[in-house]
């Protein structure tokens, strides 16, 4: 990531702000479009977030081969989506085709592609990429049934929380620092997973007594923790990408090509993929283990 000799050029407000407004935007729209639109409009929030996850990350990490790994991206995640929807059972183990031929995919895009600077580097950001494209599919199994559709929501609600409190915490009390180049903080790490055990109570309550307030406490803080977690590792993205040699003056903002609400897609969708298929284990699990 960034060396001592790096600084973010990115100001405090820019690296957080537009990510905790785009976290409360990516909540309604996964929770709220299966509420209007059933299956097709979770299929269509899914697919919103990849694609959009799929050009930022394209964009924020530099990627070389720019179309090739557009393309490869986002059949990877047309690809995930029709593996979880078109079988009459579903499962995630229909995910392994997809990573199977995705990985070479990206070995092939990456291969022929001309000069090949960065290409080990190129490659792992293609894996990451398919990876978490797929990953994000999961929230499709986990809106299944009406018990599953609950559990799909009490998820993107903790998940959320734990986003937008973390980012809020860590503009102003960004202490004690996770890392010197990183605007954040162990104070936001734990409010996170506070706010994320917090919120899945009140909605596992609101819709219907889905779990009891201990379970829903660690369905909360479980999926708080992981998105807390994955979005620091984002913000060590975010932070490289914005970095500039230490002494130099900052322009006080992002790189012209990269807008902060770019870097916020990033910050937001990752952490959603992340906790996309644990949350998926954790409705298998916490109705038998508590």
């Amino acid at each position: 990531m960034t060396s001592s000799a790096l600084r973010s050029g990115l100001p405090v407000r820019a690296h957080h702000l537009p990510a905790a407004g785009l976290a409360v935007v990516a909540v309604a729209l996964v929770a709220g479009l299966p509420e209007l639109l059933g299956d097709l409009g979770r299929l269509a929030a899914v697919l919103v977030l990849q694609l959009g996850l799929v050009l930022a990350w394209v964009l924020v990490t530099g990627i070389q081969g720019f179309a090739g790994s557009l393309a490869v991206g986002a059949a990877a995640a047309v690809a995930a989506d029709l593996a979880l929807v078109l079988p009459e059972r579903p499962a995630l183990g229909g995910l392994l085709v997809v990573f199977g031929l995705g990985f070479l995919a990206v070995v092939l895009q990456q291969m022929f592609r001309r000069p090949r600077t960065d290409l080990v580097a190129s490659l792992a950001g293609g894996v990451l990429l398919i990876g978490a494209v797929g990953a994000l599919g999961a929230f499709l199994l986990l809106g299944q049934d009406d018990t599953g559709e609950r559990w799909a929501v009490v998820a993107v609600l903790a998940v959320g929380a734990a986003l937008v409190a973390g980012h809020l915490v860590d503009l102003v009390f960004p202490r004690p620092r996770l890392a010197d180049d990183v605007p954040r903080g162990v104070s936001g790490l734990i409010v996170s997973v506070l706010a994320g055990a917090a919120v899945a109570v009140l909605g596992a309550s609101t819709v219907g007594g889905l779990l009891g307030a201990g379970r829903a406490a660690v369905f909360g803080a479980v999926l708080a923790a992981v998105a807390a977690l994955v979005a620091v590792a984002a913000d060590y993205v975010v932070v490289e990408a914005t970095a500039v040699p230490d002494g130099e003056p900052s322009a006080g903002a992002a790189p012209p090509e990269l807008s902060p609400w770019t870097l916020a897609v990033l910050q937001v969708v990752l952490p959603l993929a992340a906790c996309a298929p644990v949350a998926y284990a954790l409705q298998t699990a916490l109705p038998t283990a508590l």
